[in-house]
């Protein structure tokens, strides 16, 4: 057992990396493009709204394996168009392609996250910016958006860890990510053991995430989550309360 992990570790880090980085740079992307959509999704403006709606439920309603063949395998058989557009070096790329479905898949799931912290934030916050003066641009930087990934933080944190253990379906187009070179490892030994290992291995990618991310919010959330401070009492209201007792207890 111990000598089957020895022997293939080398390969199943090369794996884990490759895992990381394509999680990493999806998620990426897909905060990048969540945000404005999210904006445009909640301005209720007929020519964003409709568009995005038929989006998020595309990505959010089919699975993502079914999306990652309809990129991979459906593109692929336009072939002379893309080439023409000069677009065939990035869909005949395996890599490309699942970075491009998972981009898709994550930014329809954190766009609905996002479209419902903004709907969180309190009005009387926004009222109070207007009121100061406050431009849109100085209302979204100091008011809404710090409140709504406060609001969002732990959902987004949840969409990362899906994807990552999602995205192990990238194997099934080629990619030697942690499960593909599970897959390899297998046919080559028949050992069911490596998938044990396979999963550990995922298994402590998201528990240091978890941990990571759980800090990173007790940071940004320890104005809320502090301790109460205690509050001094008052000697003037102490004095008259004793008066109040004193005069009754005379009547």
């Amino acid at each position: 057992m111990f000598e089957l992990l020895i022997n293939y570790w080398p390969k199943l880090l090369n794996g884990a990396a490759m895992t990381l980085q394509l999680t990493f740079f999806s998620v990426a992307i897909a905060c990048l493009l969540s945000l404005p959509l999210a904006i445009l999704r909640r301005s209720g403006h007929v020519l964003w709204q409709w568009p995005i709606r038929l989006y998020v439920s595309f990505f959010r309603g089919t699975p993502l394996l079914a999306q990652l063949f309809l990129v991979y395998y459906g593109l692929g058989q336009f072939r002379p168009e893309l080439s023409e557009l000069g677009l065939w070096w990035f869909f005949r790329d395996p890599y490309y392609c699942a970075l491009l479905t998972f981009s898709l898949n994550s930014t329809a799931y954190q766009l609905e996250i996002l479209r419902g912290g903004l709907q969180a934030v309190p009005l009387g916050e926004i009222e109070a910016g207007l009121s100061l003066g406050m431009s849109s641009r100085l209302l979204y930087q100091r008011i809404i958006l710090p409140h709504t990934y406060r609001i969002a933080f732990p959902a987004l944190g949840n969409e990362i860890i899906l994807m990552l253990k999602g995205g192990a379906i990238a194997s099934v187009i080629t990619l030697m990510d942690v499960m593909g070179q599970t897959r390899r490892a297998f046919s080559q030994t028949f050992d069911i053991t490596i998938y044990f290992w396979a999963a550990l291995i995922y298994l402590a990618i998201t528990s240091i995430f978890v941990l990571i991310w759980r800090m990173v919010e007790r940071r940004l959330t320890r104005h809320i989550n502090g301790p109460v401070p205690k509050i001094a009492p008052n000697p003037m209201s102490t004095n008259t309360t004793a008066k109040n007792i004193e005069v009754s207890n005379a009547n």
